[in-house]
């Protein structure tokens, strides 16, 4: 597989983030507790807020099975968890000092740093990239050059036109010759109403979404059409929060990987975790 210079700028800097967020551990030992997350602290309790990248999905249960089992507040932290009304709106929080932790596409972290942005990634929660292009089967689309002439729905964050770029380009398409329209969380919808021929998606969410609604699918994965394998979200911070408060980074780290753990040993548990503190999820 042969990437471009884009590509590999995007893993150069992934890689740097992701290697310095092993030093928050190291870091994370200080018995000062006077830095600040940036909603405060009350009673040694530090209030602190996390912005998902997406609605919340299975991907996130482990989050939500750390919620209920009371493992941040037992590390200190009293979290609060928000969902983006964008996936564009969880790297403009953090970087506005809005919220302390968030969720977003590795891609779309890189590319933060790239601008200059002080984000800085704490932890994986993928460990390949979830997204690609979706399909409905009875369109008869089997090869992403097909897409050319043909609408598809993106998000409109960096990393979905990089998506579409490389998986069409790798398929001997021009991305340019496709109909690119944004349509936010909409993807779905937009598929299963025939308003796009295709969307940029995560495969293991939306495409099982739209297979469960009874729609028949065929997907294009990011990695086997000449993208790279990259973590495919990552939970990331500021440089600036991180230094002023190591261990509430380290507290996070580490409840959030007791309620993965917890997640992996019996999903059923996690996933009713997840139902019981959100709305509006499909438990079929």
């Amino acid at each position: 597989m042969k990437f471009t210079t884009s590509w590999k700028k995007i893993m150069l800097l992934l890689a740097a983030t992701m290697a310095l967020a092993v030093g928050v551990a190291a870091c994370g030992s200080s018995d000062d507790d006077s830095g600040g997350s940036g909603s405060g602290s009350s009673g040694g309790t530090k209030n602190a807020t996390l912005v998902l990248d997406f609605i919340p999905g299975a991907v996130h249960a482990g989050i939500y099975e750390a919620m209920q089992k009371g493992y941040y507040e037992d590390n200190g932290i009293n979290l609060k968890i928000i969902e983006p009304t964008s996936t564009a709106d969880t790297l403009k929080l953090i970087d506005a000092g809005k919220a302390d932790f968030g969720i977003a596409d590795g891609i779309d972290l890189a590319t933060q740093i790239s601008d200059g942005r002080e984000a800085q990634g704490i932890m994986a929660l993928l460990q390949r990239p979830p997204g690609g292009l979706i399909t409905l089967k009875d369109d008869n689309i089997t090869d992403p050059k097909q897409l050319e002439g043909k609408t598809v729905g993106i998000t409109g964050v960096p990393s979905d036109t990089a998506i579409l770029n490389t998986v069409m380009k790798d398929a001997g398409g021009n991305p340019d010759d496709a109909n690119v329209v944004t349509i936010g969380f909409n993807g779905v919808q937009s598929l299963e109403a025939g308003k796009v021929s295709a969307f940029t998606g995560f495969i293991p969410a939306d495409g099982v979404q739209v297979e469960a609604d009874g729609y028949p699918t065929r997907s294009f994965p990011l990695d086997e059409y000449g993208g790279p394998s990259y973590p495919g979200l990552v939970v990331f911070s500021t440089e600036t929060k991180i230094g002023d408060d190591p261990d509430l980074m380290q507290g996070f780290v580490d409840a959030t990987i007791k309620g993965y753990q917890d997640a992996l040993a019996d999903p059923q548990e996690a996933l009713n975790a997840l139902y019981a503190q959100t709305q509006g999820l499909d438990k079929g």
